[in-house]
């Protein structure tokens, strides 16, 4: 499963650039048509623009899947990817193949010209990983040091690439050839066989081979020529009420169903995610609904949940079966969404076109609370919601949670070394730095050696969430930078590492901690909050100037300015409640605390006084966010 994890997270970098390729794509397809299906000047541009990418989204795939399955990836291992693919697909084109079996060009099996799919591209983009990680750090011998290391690693790709490519040569044309007889016998089927045609149509995707179906169905293979005829009208063999029931069933999952998937996975994703997962799941939707480039969204899930992928092809064999039944005809010149459907909406075969966005509410419907179950039910690494980094064993660095000492060696370490940090402070969870070049500063090997998160506010400085223990650790990295040993970095009056409770519960149940407003976390005017990279929670706009104690516990930490405090509940919740926002630079000014660090508190027990006026005139916001710390799924109901 962490393969498929590390593959599923390697397929978002080329696929977070597929959904503006396909937007420009169907605008230029929707300005030729409107321009009588003549090109100009606004629609070439726009087409070539898009399909620049799209025609390309294999390459890319290559590409991406070598960086992201590469441990420590550099340039090396996408040049590796690129390497693969080229090979391959050269050897595997139809003149290659022409050349060495004496055929013309034209002759050879009509699966080499479908040899470009996404399939071969994760496959090579595997294979330069691979090669990456095995050959990086070779060393050969003098005479041909030249090759060693990372130089070597294109070379050997080379290799394995050829290799695939025999096996390819004789394996391929059988593949795509009993998909293409499979299609056809399909066909036999009526309206079940619809809907076999649009299950199948979905799992092949992450294979690429489904275009070796389309061609059965959509153009004359076996004599449907589905889109052909659609798209001729009145005027060519097309039969109204027949023609285009292979392709009427896609519109409602491509502009309703799937973005009511991409809702789901939102829903569903981690707090601290949100706003990154929006992003790519929002532009998917978008691409989904009115181009209907599905790719962006469900290369999103297809690797990371895998079982979801197999739901949604069975949605869509369902959706194709029942639009086969009905009496609902509509085919498309580019894919099912919302451009061709306005633009197809005349067509003289077309049959009751209003029928497909009542169909499309249901879909959206149905994804959006069967996706919603089976990711909670299951616990599904849907975006948003995948491991906090897939990270091999012996890469990990973490030290042993409340040994500060070689938690604060790995932070500088990964700082770029005591010489690169100028300054150093902390605040409540979090270290603030001001660093001497911040192309030095590793987050991965932060996130290895314990941060929750690592924020760059600008310029030199960097800011590094721990948690409640932070000041120990800045004081160990204090220690360590000042070349001074282990022992001066433990807590006073520790006898032995200071750990950490259990997680917190998933629902937090708690009294407000200050009388006031409470508003959502991102309305916090503050990245590391409105982001959730502290953690999920809630904010107050305060309308009291006592802080008292949201529920029975701990009281975990002080911080000395008295602007914010941790606290550890019964049931293991760590806690933060910090008054205002970048308070800590009022030194103390108009806070005062009412309690010590280790003291038992109860709901109620004043924490902390403090000056709203104060805070004001310093040009800062009292707004109080108060966060989980310890569960990053978590999220609190106020009592």
């Amino acid at each position: 499963m962490k393969f498929f994890q590390r593959l599923g997270r390697s397929l978002m970098l080329p696929v977070a650039v597929l959904p503006v390729a396909a937007i420009l794509s169907g605008i230029g397809y929707w300005i030729k048509s409107a321009n009588g299906g003549d090109d100009n000047v606004a629609s070439a541009f726009l087409a070539a623009a898009g399909g620049a990418l799209l025609s390309n989204i294999a390459l890319l795939f290559a590409v991406g899947v070598s960086i992201g399955m590469a441990k420590k990836s550099d340039g090396t291992s996408a040049l590796a990817g690129l390497v693969s693919w080229l090979t391959v697909t050269t050897m595997l084109s139809p003149t290659t193949i022409g050349a060495l079996t004496g055929a013309a060009a034209e002759d050879v099996d009509l699966a080499f010209t479908n040899i470009q799919n996404v399939f071969v591209g994760i496959i090579c983009g595997l294979i330069g990983a691979w090669c990456y990680n095995r050959f990086r750090d070779t060393k050969l011998p003098d005479a041909l040091s030249f090759f060693s290391g990372r130089r070597s690693v294109a070379i050997v790709t080379a290799g394995a690439s050829l290799v695939l490519s025999v096996a390819l040569m004789f394996v391929w044309p059988f593949v795509y050839g009993g998909l293409v007889s499979f299609g056809e016998w399909i066909v036999t089927l009526g309206p079940v066989g619809a809907g076999l045609y649009g299950f199948f149509n979905r799992l092949l995707i992450p294979l690429g081979l489904h275009h070796a179906l389309n061609s059965v169905f959509w153009f004359d293979v076996a004599g449907i020529n589905d889109l052909n005829n659609f798209l001729q009208g009145s005027s060519g063999d097309g039969v109204y009420g027949v023609t285009g029931q292979y392709m009427t069933g896609f519109f409602p999952i491509m502009m309703f169903g799937l973005p009511g998937a991409a809702l789901a996975m939102y829903v569903t994703a981690k707090t601290t995610r949100r706003k990154v997962t929006a992003g790519i799941l929002l532009s998917g939707a978008i691409s989904s609904f009115f181009v209907g480039v599905t790719e962006p969204l469900e290369f999103a899930f297809m690797f990371l949940a895998p079982w979801l992928y197999l739901v949604h092809a069975v949605f869509m064999g369902i959706s194709l079966f029942v639009s086969a039944l009905l009496p609902v005809r509509m085919g498309f010149g580019f894919s099912g969404g919302f451009i061709d459907l306005v633009l197809s909406w005349m067509n003289p075969l077309a049959q009751n076109p209003w029928l497909i966005p009542v169909m499309g509410v249901f879909w959206f419907a149905v994804y959006f609370v069967v996706f919603r179950w089976i990711i909670r039910r299951w616990d599904l690494k849907t975006p948003g919601r995948e491991d906090d980094e897939v990270i091999d064993d012996e890469t990990t660095d973490a030290a042993p949670r409340g040994d500060f000492h070689a938690t604060a060696e790995r932070f500088v370490a990964a700082l770029g070394g005591s010489a690169n940090i100028v300054e150093l402070e902390n605040c409540a969870t979090r270290l603030r730095m001001e660093v001497a070049d911040t192309s030095k500063v590793d987050d991965k090997a932060l996130a290895r050696a314990g941060a929750a998160g690592t924020i760059r506010p600008g310029g030199t400085s960097v800011q590094v969430v721990y948690g409640l223990n932070v000041q120990f650790v800045k004081d160990a990295m204090e220690d360590v930078i000042a070349g001074r040993g282990r022992a001066a970095s433990a807590p006073a009056g520790a006898e032995a590492p200071v750990t950490v409770a259990t997680t917190a519960p998933a629902v937090v149940r708690v009294k407000a901690p200050v009388a006031g407003r409470v508003v959502p976390l991102s309305d916090v005017p503050d990245e590391m909050f409105s982001d959730g990279t502290m953690g999920p929670g809630i904010a107050i706009e305060p309308t009291d100037d006592v802080v008292t104690a949201p529920a029975d516990g701990t009281v975990e930490s002080v911080f000395p300015t008295g602007h914010a405090i941790g606290l550890r509940l019964n049931d293991g919740t760590e806690l933060l409640i910090h008054i205002g926002i970048d308070t800590v630079s009022m030194k103390g000014d108009g806070f005062e605390t009412l309690v010590a660090a280790g003291d038992v508190v109860k709901t109620g027990d004043p924490l902390v006084r403090f000056d709203r006026d104060r805070i004001a005139a310093a040009g800062h916001a009292t707004v109080t966010p108060m966060i989980v710390l310890n569960n990053p799924d978590a999220t609190i109901e106020l009592e």
